[in-house]
């Protein structure tokens, strides 16, 4: 449990101190969100806050890497581990290269929405894919924690239909965080606590290379948290929220479709229940009123809906931290009655 530690300890601190030279950064190339009639904030705001996340994630997992590659025997993680390792650094650079493109230039949903995609075939060509889901038909008793891949309990998809729900997962995740990013502190602290859960649980099934880069993405949150908790001073932009998205999306599969037959779906969905639920039912709402669901609004998600009714900036993010919290501690409870 040493190296989870040590990665959340260094990921935090690199990127709360990465985080003020990203500010002048982004002061410097005019990367700044100009206030609208939906924001609140009232005046100019450096975005680009995700670049000092990525920077700190980056540099705790890269030492990681090298530290793990040159004392194997120690950490005798396999060829197949270190590569899927290799595609979440991958993925996350691509997710984040846009992201820094789109809060500088505001790039069409269209390439947004390219750029997931390709990060998604990156994760499946470096063998992170959703390879099947439990079985509920499966007669009790035949299910197992600890045997995933028994055809009584288990139902494995074909490699194109696993590539497909890999792609749209990691869409799904990374644009609902995304989604989530209207308050100070918010997509920060949900993710930290999402990413806390999904440590904890992959350290508990053996799963160490999940626990450290769920370490490290907790660290950066935290880090961050520093200077974007209300009133913050740095926003994260497209750049932190899809970057954090995407490596939820892909340790969720790595760890949770995997660790627990029983509930392979359920417990993802639960660790990330908040962006989810917000994200399918602003979509569902907009879709229903002939709305484009890419379109910003100060009306559909949860964090409006409470500031709205009356609730204050810290109180709306509180009462969303402890709804987040509650789902994962109703995940983690499960998985830990099934796996034990």
């Amino acid at each position: 449990m040493r190296l989870p530690l040590l990665a959340f300890i260094l990921s935090a601190v690199l990127a709360a101190l990465l985080t003020e030279p990203v500010k002048r950064l982004a002061a410097k190339f005019g990367a700044m969100a100009v206030p609208r009639d939906r924001d609140v904030h009232k005046a100019p705001i450096p975005r680009w806050g995700g670049i000092a996340m990525y920077g700190g994630f980056v540099i705790t997992l890269g030492l990681t890497y090298l530290f793990i590659f040159f004392d194997r025997r120690h950490f005798p993680w396999t060829s197949h581990q270190l590569l899927q390792f290799s595609g979440v650094l991958l993925g996350a650079t691509l997710v984040a290269v846009v992201g820094i493109l789109d809060d500088k230039y505001e790039l069409s949903a269209v390439w947004q929405s390219l750029g997931l995609v390709a990060a998604g075939v990156i994760l499946i060509a470096c063998g992170v894919r959703i390879e099947g889901i439990t079985n509920p038909f499966a007669p009790a008793g035949d299910i197992s924690a600890h045997n995933e891949y028994d055809p009584r309990s288990w139902m494995p998809f074909s490699k194109i239909l696993g590539d497909i729900f890999t792609i749209v997962w990691v869409f799904l995740v990374a644009k609902t965080v995304d989604f989530m990013d209207g308050l100070d502190g918010l997509a920060a602290g949900i993710s930290a606590i999402s990413g806390a859960t999904l440590a904890l649980m992959a350290a508990q099934a053996g799963q160490y290379e999940v626990s450290v880069i769920a370490a490290a993405l907790v660290g950066v949150c935290v880090g961050f948290l520093r200077h974007n908790y209300n009133p913050a001073t740095i926003i994260m932009g497209t750049v932190g929220a899809q970057f954090i998205g995407f490596v939820l999306a892909a340790i969720s599969i790595i760890g949770t479709f995997k660790i627990a037959a029983t509930l392979s779906v359920a417990l993802p969905i639960l660790v990330l229940g908040v962006p989810i639920f917000d994200g399918v039912r602003v979509i569902a709402q907009r879709t229903l009123n002939r709305t484009p669901a890419y379109l910003p609004d100060r009306t559909s998600h949860l964090h409006h809906i409470l500031i709205n009714r009356g609730r204050s900036h810290k109180q709306a993010v509180w009462v969303i931290y402890l709804m987040a919290a509650a789902l994962c501690a109703v995940a983690f409870v499960l998985f830990h009655i099934t796996y034990r």
